[in-house]
C-alpha cells in the first residue's frame, strides 16, 4: 500500500512501489486525464506536476514521489474555474484531436509558474519536449503567451 497526495487529496493505493505513477493515477486511482504516449518519457503526454515541476509521469517510480504534492491536469482548474492556461486554450481552441492537450497544459502552466513572462525561444524550448503529432503549435505558443499576460493581471 503506497500512499499518494493527488489532487489535494491523500490516497492509499495497492500498487507496487515500482510501478510507474502514470499507471497508478490511471489504473488505480482512475484519473485519466494524464495521458500515455510512449512509455520513454520523449513525447510528454503523461505530464503531471511533481511539487509543482512538470515530470514525465511514465518514467516516475510510485515508491520515489514520497509526501510530495501530485498535480494532474484534473488538479490544475475545473470546469467553472479553469487555471489562466486551460482558459487560454480553449478560447484560442488549441486542440485539435487533443491526445497531448493535457501534457501541453501542464508544462505551460509550470513553464509560467517559474517564468511569468517567457521569451518565444522560452515557450519554444520547454514545449518542444511535449509532442504534438497536429502541429497545433502556433496556437500553443499563442495560448501560452494570453495565459502569460493574464496571470500578469493583462
Amino acid at each position: 500500500m503506497v500512499e499518494l497526495r493527488v489532487n489535494g487529496v491523500v490516497q492509499q493505493v495497492d500498487v507496487e512501489e515500482e510501478m510507474p505513477l502514470l499507471w497508478a493515477l490511471r489504473d488505480a486511482l482512475g484519473i485519466t486525464g494524464t495521458k500515455y504516449g510512449c512509455g520513454i518519457a520523449q513525447c510528454g503526454a503523461c505530464t503531471v506536476h511533481l511539487d509543482g515541476r512538470a515530470v514525465r509521469a511514465c518514467q516516475v517510480a510510485v515508491g520515489d514521489v514520497g509526501h510530495r504534492e501530485i498535480t494532474t491536469i484534473e488538479g490544475l482548474g475545473t470546469p467553472e474555474s479553469p487555471h489562466p492556461v486551460q482558459a487560454a486554450w480553449i478560447e484560442l481552441q488549441v486542440a485539435q484531436c487533443g491526445y497531448c492537450q493535457s501534457g501541453q497544459i501542464m508544462s505551460a502552466a509550470a513553464l509560467l509558474e517559474r517564468t511569468p513572462d517567457p521569451s518565444d525561444d522560452q515557450i519554444d524550448r520547454v514545449l518542444s519536449a511535449n509532442l504534438c503529432r497536429c502541429g497545433t503549435y502556433p496556437r500553443i505558443k499563442s495560448a501560452v503567451k494570453l495565459a502569460a499576460q493574464r496571470l500578469q493581471g493583462g
